[in-house]
Parts: C-alpha cells; structure tokens; sequence
C-alpha cells in the first residue's frame, strides 16, 4: 500500500532524477548558422581572444631558389577553439600574397621611357627588400569570416617573407605553391612546424573544402591555383586580378604600362615582392630576374611570345573546376577590367558556375559581402541556397552606392547589340561620328606629341595633336555594354609609332565632384607594327596605309542625355605609353576607320 509520505518520495526521487539528467546533458556544439542562404556571425567564434592561431611550412614539389629542396611554404591558420576543443571541422578561407612581408619603395627603378621606339634605356635594379617578419602573416579577412564558421589560412608566396623559393611573377611555381597548401588543407601533402626539418602537422580541422579570395595580385594568385583543378578548391573570388602579364604590361603589341606606374614592367614588380631570405636572392635575380625575364620579356618590340604566353592564365583554364565569381572596377587603369572579363567569359563557355561583379570605381573593390557569403555558403559549406540560379552579372550603376548592384541577367547586358559608327573629317577641330558611312575619300593627319596629356587633348576645341569625332547631343540616356572595337587605317611617316584611343563623353567635366567614369568611357592601345600579328613586328613603311582592328577596354556605362559620345585617336600617352619625341605624322582613312559599340537597344536606340 502506498502512502501519501512514499508518493511524496517517490515523487522527489523522479524530479532529481530527470533533474540530474539535465545537469549531466553536455552543452550544444558550436555549429556554423545559416539564415537566407548566408552564414550568420555565431556567438561562440566571435571571440578574437578565443581563436587558435599557429604557423608551419607546407612542402611543395618544387626547388625554385637552387638549394637541391623542396621549397616549403609559410602558412598561417585562425581557427575557432571549437576545432581543437569539440572535434569541429570547418571548411577553409585561404589568401596567398607577395606583399605580406613588405616590398620595395620608390619609383626611380623604373625603366626610363622618354627615348623613341625600338630603343631601350637599361633600369638601375631596386635595393634589396627589407623583410618584415610577421610570424601570422596577415591579419586579412579575417574577422570577416572566422565568426560566420569558416577558418582562414593565409600564405606568402615563393620567395617572399618565410616562403622559400624564388618569386617568378606568374611562373609555375606561383600556382604550384597554392595548390600544395590546398592539398595539404586536404590531408593530402606535409606540413611542417619548422622551414627545415621540424614535427608533420595535420589540418585535421578542416573539411577538405577551401575558397580563395584577394585583391590585385591576391586576386590572381587564387585563379592561378584554380587552373592547376586541384581537388578542395570549390570556389574563388578574384577581385581585380592580372589575369596576364602581357596584357598587364604591353597592349596589342605595344610597349604600355599599367596605369599610375609609368615604367613599370615585370621585372621591377619582381624586384619590388623579393622578401625572401637574402642568402637565396642572388641565386634567384641571376636565374630568374636576369636571366628568365631578361631574355623572354622584350621591352623592344612588344611582341607576344612564349614567355608571355606562359604567363596568361587564360591558356591555363582546361584543368579548372572552382565556382568563379569575378570582381573589377570599370575604371581600373591598372589591372583593366579585360582581365576579369576574358576568364569570366572562358569560365562560362566550360560550363562553370560562374558570376561578375563590376563596379564603376577604380582599382580593387569587393563584391558586396551578401554575394561573396552566397557563394561561398554554397560552394564551401555545401548548402543549397540556388546562388546558381541567381543572376549572373551585378553592375554598380552610376552614382549608386558599391553595396547596391543593380542585377543583370548577364554581362554584357543581352539586348546589347553592335552599332558601328563611322568618321567625317573636321580636323583640327571636331568631326563627325554618325552612322552613316563616308561617300567620298578622305584622309586627316595629328602630330604626336607626348607634352600634351590624353585630358588636354579631348578637353581642347582645336588641336594638331589628335583627332576627335563626335556623336550628335544624345536626346536620351544611352547604355553602353560590352567590349568596343576599333578598326584604324593608317599611315606613318616613321617605322614605329604609339596608337592610342579613348572613347570619351563631352563635355569634359571639371571639378570636385566630377566622378571617374564622366569623362573617359574607355580606351584601348596598339603597335601598328603589329597590324598582322601579336608574335612579329614589321617596320611601317612610311607613307603605306596599314589596317589595324583591336578591343577597347569593356565596359557598362549609361551616358547621360546632353552628352556627346567622342571617339579620339592620337599617338603617344602621357600615362601609359613610351615618350618619343614630338613629331611623328600619322594620317587616318577616315573611309576604312571605325567604331563598333555594343548598345543595349543596338542601332534603333542610337538614333
């Protein structure tokens, strides 16, 4: 018989039983979050206190600085103490560098290009790098993405910082050297905690699934290791990468710099990340610097050849099977926007998830952090948030905020379609750029002369220094988007000359508010020698007519009503080309020269 005291027990025994249970119940394991297809920021790895971090050298297959080793990578890890403390494993964030360990300053070992074509003036080499020793390497992206469940790892390249090996700018082992970290990142490569010898470490952390990301030449460096299709590479987000060294450094034959570094050429961006142990530089600058470069980079003619070619990663995408999403500044005049478009273009037609991200700013710019955690939910953590199915191009429209791209279904946008314009004369003043083609023949002719600046000239109502065509006053607002092409027929009263073009928007707007996409639409560069191949140059006979047709540099840009659409050739750029003397004669057939721009509309919303 059961009492009311023994139900009174009984019932205290159940409460501490399950009461017991409770306390014993270990605490939830910290686990990534996901919201709307996005990582969210989870308290329990948003402790910088918190967070692992621990440095070793990964071993690669490779012995590029001579000393009969496998040339060892220092890597860097930040992790949540969850991967160490509960057994968490979590995919992998990973940026790889040059600059991490410091570089060369000042621009007075640049080549000099004040001398003519066909010539060369020999550089003074930079003073040896100064190596800044950062046992972490970088703190980069980091608090970015570490709270949202992601561990970041960074790198420096061979032969800068605590790397080992030679810098090769674009070389083989640029791309090798990441991919040794990913394989190791995947259990499938040796890690080290020491540069030589040292205990094996394991990334026993991770889930074997890694994204890549940087800016510049960190933006390239994860496209480089995309085409090597090393397997855990899922995804990568090149934001305004070099995507080729020739087209960094010569433009359709011609001898050109990058924007804002006039002079610069390979071998000084070579001497400017060579952060490496001293005791391997000379092996390295007689190797590489003064022999491989030396001898394949042609500052003479300009000419594509093998060394260049083996420097594009466009030729190198076969192997490729990481997501792409591409980021780039139409108004980048350092690494052009061509860059982006030609891999987004080639990731495309293989058949890639792929998407762009364009802004109308400069260089550099993330795509916004809703697009970039997107792709990488997807791509890394595994869940299906349909970022495939989302549009495929995000242009920053003109004076919108970069956080707020207007979605596209594509770029260039598809009712894009080719309008050619075509030239009548007007010189020294402005001439016409109209639809209609030319009835009778005729010719203009422009003095070259460097001392004038690209803006001086399309600023000027009159000059003997270029020749500037000009659309009617747009009645409406007209989008340009895709890639101008330029047909020029020319001659010159020299063998060599600079060809320079610029599509502009006039009237050329001063002040500070002026944004850097209202007066230069876009422009392009070319080496009339170069009028039959990239490969051979061919001395221009002076007085011969020779045809020429090249890109411009792409673009997406909706030109205001009231504005005119100029089309303006000239010779030598005060910013990007060498400075011969003034007084090279070139004279157009304005009958066989003309402009094809991609209209969204085409012919019908030109008129």
């Amino acid at each position: 018989m059961i009492t009311r005291t023994h139900s009174f027990y009984l019932l205290f025994l159940t409460f501490f039983a399950h009461a017991s249970l409770l306390i014993a119940q270990p605490a939830a394991k910290a686990q990534p979050v996901f919201e709307n297809g996005e990582a969210q920021i989870v308290d329990a790895f948003n402790d910088p206190e918190s967070w692992i971090r621990h440095e070793l050298w990964v071993e690669t297959s490779f012995d590029t600085d001579g000393d009969g080793k496998p040339d060892r990578m220092h890597v860097a890890v930040t992790r949540p103490e969850q991967t160490e403390t509960e057994g968490l494993k979590l995919p992998v964030i990973y940026v790889t560098s040059p600059y991490f360990a410091g570089v060369a300053r000042g621009s007075d070992w640049f080549w000099e290009v004040a001398h003519e074509l066909g010539e060369i003036k020999e550089r003074t080499f930079h003073p040896e790098v100064t190596r800044v020793e950062r046992p972490f390497i970088s703190k980069s992206h980091i608090n970015k993405w570490v709270p949202r469940g992601y561990i970041v790892v960074h790198s420096s390249s061979p032969g800068t910082g605590l790397s080992q090996g030679a810098p090769t700018v674009g070389g083989d082992n640029e791309s090798l050297a990441p991919k040794a970290v990913i394989e190791w990142l995947c259990g499938r490569a040796k890690g080290y905690t020491a540069p030589y010898g040292g205990e094996p470490v394991e990334a026993f952390w991770s889930t074997g699934k890694v994204g890549m990301t940087g800016t510049s030449y960190n933006g390239t460096l994860p496209l480089a290791a995309a085409t090597t299709g090393v397997e855990g590479l899922e995804a990568i987000i090149p934001i305004a990468p070099n995507t080729s060294y020739y087209h960094y450094y010569r433009s359709n034959g011609l001898v050109r710099s990058p924007g804002g570094y006039l002079g610069e050429d390979i071998d000084v961006l070579y001497d400017f990340i060579h952060s490496g142990e001293e005791s391997k530089r000379p092996y390295n600058n007689a190797t590489v610097r003064d022999s491989i470069m030396k001898n394949g980079m042609d500052r003479i003619t300009g000419d594509y050849n093998d060394f260049w070619a083996d420097r594009d990663y466009l030729n190198e995408m076969a192997p490729m099977k990481a997501a792409l999403l591409m980021s780039h500044g139409f108004n980048d005049w350092n690494v052009m926007p061509e860059h982006s478009y030609r891999i987004y273009k080639k990731a495309k037609e293989m058949g890639l998830p792929a998407q762009i991200y364009y802004h109308q700013a400069g260089h550099g710019g993330p795509p916004p952090i809703t697009l970039m955690n997107r792709w990488f939910t997807r791509y890394l953590h595994g869940v299906e948030n349909g970022v495939e199915n989302d549009p495929k191009a995000w242009i920053v429209r003109e004076d919108a905020p970069r956080e707020q791209p207007t979605p596209y279904a594509d770029y260039p946008h598809p009712d894009a379609t080719p309008v050619t314009l075509h030239l009548a004369a007007g010189n020294p003043e402005a001439g016409a750029l109209t639809l209609s083609e030319p009835k009778e023949a005729a010719t203009e002719t422009l003095v070259d002369d460097v001392t004038f600046s690209g803006a001086e000239l399309a600023k000027t109502e009159s000059s003997a220094h270029r020749l500037l065509y000009l659309t009617p006053e747009l009645k409406s607002d007209l989008h340009i988007s895709g890639t101008p092409q330029v047909t020029v027929t020319l001659a010159s009263n020299k063998p060599a000359a600079n060809l320079s073009v610029w599509l502009v928007s006039l009237p050329w707007e001063e002040g500070s508010d002026v944004n850097i996409y209202d007066n230069i639409i876009t422009r392009g560069w070319a080496d009339p020698q170069n009028h039959q191949s990239l490969r051979e140059s061919e001395p221009l006979e002076p007085g011969k007519f020779y045809t020429l047709t090249f890109d411009l540099n792409p673009d997406d840009q909706v030109i205001r009503a009231g504005q005119q659409i100029g089309l303006m050739i000239f010779s030598s750029d005060q910013e990007f080309t060498l400075h011969p003397k003034p007084g090279t004669e070139l004279t157009i057939d304005l009958n066989k020269t003309s402009i094809t721009l991609p209209v969204v509309g085409g012919v019908e919303n030109f008129k």
